[in-house]
């Protein structure tokens, strides 16, 4: 199947994402409240976890192994990554608009996020872990490198009580909407 890479970006560029539903079909999906994570000092994390970042247990790459990755984040019982969504997953890494932010420990793959970067927003897909803490050290990892090279926001689409830890917050669509506008108008690069 043929995809339009541009017109997918722009629907998430005006604010939509991507999910299938239980029959694996794919729909553009948006909401009235967005979940973002922090960049500035609101973000925070379980005292727990700086003990893990303190120990180095695991080292961060990206696109090392994106595809497993991807398979990692649809590797559950219910998922809304259908195998189209995976392709358009790798489609998007082709052309330069989707990584993976991984932690490694050794030569295994620990954790990682799946997102899309567009100008000065990263648009966090999903996440996942093979080994604990995998998942939570690459969201400190990735916070970090975001702010370092100046994003604007950190889209997490929907709350869970796992991002709540973190200091993942909702904002209206209105507001949403704004503060994408504004990324979109900067370029910023994750590596």
């Amino acid at each position: 199947m043929q995809y339009d890479i541009a017109s997918i970006i722009q629907g998430y560029a005006q604010g939509y994402f991507l999910m299938a539903d239980d029959n694996d079909c794919l729909g553009w999906y948006g909401s009235r409240d967005r979940t973002l994570i922090p960049l500035d000092e609101r973000f925070r994390y379980p005292k727990s976890l700086q003990r893990v970042l303190n120990q180095e247990r695991f080292s961060v790459a990206i696109n090392r192994d994106f595809a497993a990755v991807v398979a990692g984040c649809a590797n559950r019982e219910t998922t809304w990554i259908s195998q189209e969504l995976q392709e358009i997953y790798w489609l998007m890494y082709q052309t330069g608009y989707a990584y993976s932010f991984e932690t490694w420990q050794g030569d295994e793959l620990a954790g990682g996020i799946l997102g899309i970067v567009i100008g000065g927003a990263f648009i966090g897909e999903s996440m996942f872990y093979r080994i604990p803490d995998g998942s939570k050290v690459a969201m400190v990892k990735l916070v970090e490198r975001l702010r370092k090279n100046e994003f604007v926001m950190f889209d997490a689409q929907m709350m869970n009580p796992h991002l709540e830890r973190f200091g993942a917050y909702s904002i209206k669509d209105k507001e949403y909407k704004a503060l994408l506008g504004k990324a979109l108008q900067t370029s910023c690069s994750l590596s």
